[in-house]
């Protein structure tokens, strides 16, 4: 997806097609939004928008959400997260996802000492300190927001490691079924 305009509505490359709008639109969804909300965004018709949603429904990447009366659609997180996952296991061997895990608690770690706190809720209360100048503030505010993606990465890489002896044994089951196919 693009930038944004002004107003808030997309301005889109102009090789996708409305289908591919549709996808880049819903694959970025927070929250559940209904078809009109999505079809505006995508600046598509609302046939082809709903017509499109369906599609992601059957391939299982949306999830249909009833909200009174209203059909809203999200990604289906559990399929978004296993999806995750897989990708850290196939992408990295299990050494790299230890020296990232080592790497993201080394960091934490010094930004705990050098803020004297223990978490980044901690760090986030010193923004009211009002003796700090702009720039540490901007400072402390991407800290935390770095501090927040690395729990995310070092929680996502501790279930790739917990998984990576199951991944990797289905993977050779998989080869094993395939070779045997070709005999």
């Amino acid at each position: 997806m693009s930038e944004s305009s002004r107003d808030g509505v997309q301005s889109w490359d102009k090789s996708m097609s409305a289908r591919d709008r549709i996808r880049a639109v819903a694959e970025t969804l927070r929250e559940p939004r209904s078809v009109n909300w999505i079809s505006e965004q995508a600046d598509a018709a609302w046939s082809t928008t709903n017509e499109e949603l369906q599609d992601l429904v059957d391939q299982g990447q949306l999830r249909r959400v009833e909200a009174g009366e209203t059909t809203r659609y999200q990604p289906d997180y559990t399929r978004l997260l296993f999806e995750e996952i897989r990708s850290l296991i196939e992408e990295n061997t299990r050494e790299e996802l230890r020296n990232e895990l080592a790497a993201i608690t080394e960091e934490i770690e010094k930004w705990q000492a050098t803020y004297d706190v223990e978490t980044w809720e901690e760090l986030e209360q010193s923004l009211a300190d009002g003796d700090l100048s702009s720039d540490e503030l901007h400072e402390r505010r991407d800290v935390i927001t770095r501090w927040e993606e690395n729990l995310e990465d070092r929680r996502l890489i501790k279930h790739a490691l917990v998984l990576y002896s199951d991944v990797e044994a289905a993977r050779e089951q998989m080869m094993d079924v395939a070779d045997r196919a070709m005999r």
